[in-house]
């Protein structure tokens, strides 16, 4: 079976938690605990890779690159952050088609204006409806894989109000989206509104720090919601843990004290699948 409809299935079942994981490795670790699927955040790989904000600064060929590392490493499905899709309808449909080659099994596409902001900031602004649901015709007839799926997300919330956010949902399902993705709502009972307007599978965003709730995987997918993602979570206690050992190192000169928060070369190498005294790591072997 394909990722991409192992995903579709996933869904299709009920809902799924997906880990945002900035790179392959915490792919894996994600896969090894149990998780059914993973999310490549734009913004984890902007942050995480080349340093830089969640604005659009990043190419398409360099998040297909980056985000194939990811779906390759893993046999459960990846989806990606495909921002605006990197201009009009032909890079859309371009888009696509690079990041199914790379192995993903879905994406998102937002209808924000180029250069985009993250999606819980404030001064973002949007396209029209119209070239917005272009956009969206041209990813769904540029899929080989009838499975791929494209999420299409509206940032209107934030932008005109709640029920211009529904009209717009309406709107891009008519295009052909196969789930949608309002981002920023700002309640749990829009969160429950929406859910209870939108027959089409749902996303929720559980970023920490922004302007949604946090609420549970278990309320989102009793509200209905089929995909939860949890984009930078991994990410942000990976960070204040690396944070606190580097003022420690700086500080008293040794890693000592850390050997117990570290893992072990061995915990490494069991989760890239690697045997240091097996020839096909030098090419000599089968």
């Amino acid at each position: 079976m394909s990722k991409s409809k192992k995903f579709r299935e996933l869904t299709a079942k009920g809902g799924i938690i997906l880990p945002g994981v900035p790179n392959a490795a915490m792919a894996r670790q994600a896969e090894r605990v149990g998780f059914s699927a993973v999310y490549v955040s734009g913004a984890g790989m902007a942050n995480a890779t080349a340093g830089v904000p969640d604005i659009g600064l990043l190419t398409l060929t360099e998040v297909a690159q980056l985000a194939g590392y990811i779906a390759r490493a893993v046999k459960i499905p990846a989806i990606v952050d495909a921002d605006t899709g990197f201009g009009g309808s032909e890079n859309v449909a371009r888009t696509i088609r690079e990041l199914e080659a790379a192995g993903l099994a879905g994406c998102h596409i937002e209808d924000q204006q180029f250069p985009k902001r993250c999606g819980h900031l404030s001064g973002k602004s949007i396209i029209d409806v119209e070239e917005m649901s272009e956009k969206i015709k041209a990813a769904v007839a540029a899929r080989r894989d009838p499975d791929f799926m494209v999420i299409v997300r509206t940032d209107a919330r934030a932008v005109e109000d709640f029920d211009r956010t529904l009209d717009r949902a309406q709107c891009y399902i008519e295009a052909g989206a196969d789930a949608i993705f309002p981002e920023a709502l700002q309640s749990e009972q829009e969160f429950r509104d929406f859910a209870g307007e939108i027959d089409l599978p749902l996303l929720a965003n559980m970023t920490e720090f922004g302007k949604s709730p946090l609420l549970s995987f278990q309320d989102l997918a009793g509200f209905g919601y089929r995909i939860v993602i949890f984009p930078q979570s991994a990410f942000r206690v990976s960070m204040k843990a690396s944070e606190h050992f580097l003022r420690a190192l700086k500080e008293s000169g040794t890693q000592k004290e850390w050997i117990d928060e570290m893992q072990t070369r061995e915990e490494l190498y069991k989760l890239l699948d690697y045997d240091p005294t097996a020839e096909k790591w030098l090419g000599l072997g089968d």
